[in-house]
C-alpha cells in the first residue's frame, strides 16, 4: 500500500470537522510524511519500493510541502491587508456614518435618509421593533434629504428602549412600489479586526461590517 492510499483510507479530516483549510493540509502534510518514513523503514527487503514509485512519492510529498507554506504566505497576507485597511478606516472615527441597520434606540432622535422612487408621490417610515411588528408608521418628505425619527410610536408616545429597524416605502396613488431598508446615520466610535475583517462600532452599540457603509459626512459640517 503507498502512501496515498493509506491517507485516503484514514488520513482526511472526519465530515463537520471545523479545521481551517490551512489545519488540514498541515495535518495531512504529518500524517503524509509519517506514512511515508514508515513505509519504507518497512518495506520487504525481497521486494523494495521501485525508484520511480519513491521518487513520484517524494515529489508529492513535496508538493504538499510548498501548498502549505504557500497557505501560510497567503493568511499573513490577508491579515496584513487587512490591517492596512483598519488602519486608513482611522480616520472614520468620529465621521457620521450612512449604512442601512437597525438602532439600539435609547431615546435620543436618530436621523434616516431614504431614496424616492422616480414614480413616487410619497413616502413613509416603517419602524418595526425587535420581534418584528411595526410600531410606528408616519409620511416622510418625498425627498433622499436626511430626517429626524423622534422614536415616537402610533400612540404619541416615545418608545421603551430596544433595537428597531427602519424601512422605506415608496407609494404611486395607492400602489406601494418598493420598500427598502432607511439608511441609517451613526457616529462611528471604533474600528477593529474581527476575523480578517473590519468592523465599525456606531455610537448606539450597534456593529456593522465596515464595507457596509455607503456614504461619511462630518457631524459637525
Amino acid at each position: 500500500m503507498n502512501v496515498l492510499q493509506a491517507q485516503s483510507m484514514g488520513g482526511g479530516a472526519p465530515p463537520g470537522s471545523d479545521r481551517s483549510a490551512s489545519g488540514t493540509i498541515s495535518a495531512d502534510f504529518e500524517t503524509f510524511l509519517r506514512l511515508l518514513t514508515t513505509q519504507m523503514k518497512h518495506q520487504d527487503p525481497l521486494n523494495p519500493m521501485e525508484s520511480t514509485e519513491f521518487a513520484s512519492q517524494l515529489a508529492q510529498f513535496s508538493g504538499v510541502e510548498q501548498q502549505v507554506r504557500t497557505n501560510d504566505l497567503l493568511i499573513g497576507l490577508q491579515g496584513g491587508l487587512a490591517t492596512m485597511g483598519m488602519g486608513q478606516l482611522g480616520s472614520w472615527i468620529g465621521m457620521e456614518a450612512r449604512a442601512q441597520m437597525p438602532v439600539n434606540f435609547d431615546g435620543r432622535p436618530v436621523t434616516l435618509a431614504g431614496a424616492p422612487h422616480v414614480l413616487a408621490d410619497r413616502m413613509e417610515l416603517i419602524v418595526s421593533n425587535e420581534e418584528g411588528e411595526i410600531v410606528q408608521q408616519l409620511p416622510i418628505p418625498l425627498s433622499d434629504a436626511s430626517f429626524g425619527w423622534d422614536g415616537t410610536g402610533v400612540d404619541g408616545q416615545v418608545l421603551p428602549p430596544g433595537l428597531y429597524s427602519f424601512a422605506i416605502r415608496n407609494w404611486s396613488g395607492e400602489d406601494m412600489l418598493e420598500e427598502w431598508g432607511a439608511m441609517v446615520y451613526g457616529t462611528v466610535q471604533e474600528a477593529a479586526l474581527v476575523g480578517g475583517e473590519v468592523w465599525l462600532t456606531m455610537q448606539d452599540g450597534m456593529s456593522i461590517p465596515a464595507g457596509d457603509v455607503l456614504g461619511l459626512r462630518d457631524p459637525d459640517a
